[in-house]
């Protein structure tokens, strides 16, 4: 398995980034949000991989950051949903936007992707909020004195897209802990995510 590939960035189109390493060109199917941080060919990438392997075929997939891949790989795991549909997803809304309209159950949003019709969009969105647990547990209030048994609202929402973007459970609680409660679900999100950067 291939976890990861750095050198040189030499060709880059729609969909694809061919990254030299050692003599060898790797090519990586990928979305547009990594193209856009790739930069420009003959400069030095990275790329976190996922390799796709079937009856007919062997695809390697770059992300720039395991956030990305991680969203790419929960939503191969969804019924119905290949890596074709999962890339255009993930090309369409960066991980963060994705995490947060499945959090909040935005299937909507999903169907104006192209090729994400309403049913695909719902399944995502339900099978995805199952893997999350039906409840979101407890966590620490940001005293360190009382638990708040269940969370709910904007810190629940929050906590649910910061895992599905990959994060455990406890991760997640430790980052939203301590933030204000009052903060919009995507104001927590982006602090919560520089807390763990940090972790």
């Amino acid at each position: 398995m291939i976890y990861s590939l750095n050198g040189k960035l030499i060709a880059k189109e729609p969909g694809l980034a061919v990254i030299e390493c050692a003599g060898v060109g790797y090519a990586c199917r990928t979305t547009d949000n990594t193209l856009a941080k790739l930069g420009t060919t003959d400069s030095n990438a990275f790329v976190y991989t996922y390799m796709h392997i079937t009856q007919d075929d062997v695809a390697l997939f770059g992300f720039a950051d395991k956030t990305e891949l991680g969203c790419f790989r929960m939503l191969l795991d969804v019924t119905g949903v290949g890596p074709k549909a999962a890339l255009s997803i993930l090309s369409d809304m960066d991980a963060n936007t994705f995490a947060l309209k499945v959090a909040t159950g935005d299937h909507k949003a999903l169907t104006k992707v192209k090729g994400i019709g309403p049913k695909m969009a719902q399944r995502i969105v339900l099978e995805l909020k199952d893997k999350l647990a039906k409840g979101t547990g407890s966590v620490p209030s940001p005293a360190g004195g009382a638990v708040v048994t269940e969370v709910k609202g904007a810190r629940g929402d929050a906590m649910e897209a910061l895992m599905v973007l990959g994060y455990s459970r406890e991760e997640a609680q430790q980052a939203i802990a301590p933030l204000d409660p009052a903060l919009s679900v995507e104001e927590l999100i982006k602090q919560a995510l520089k807390s763990l950067a940090s972790f």
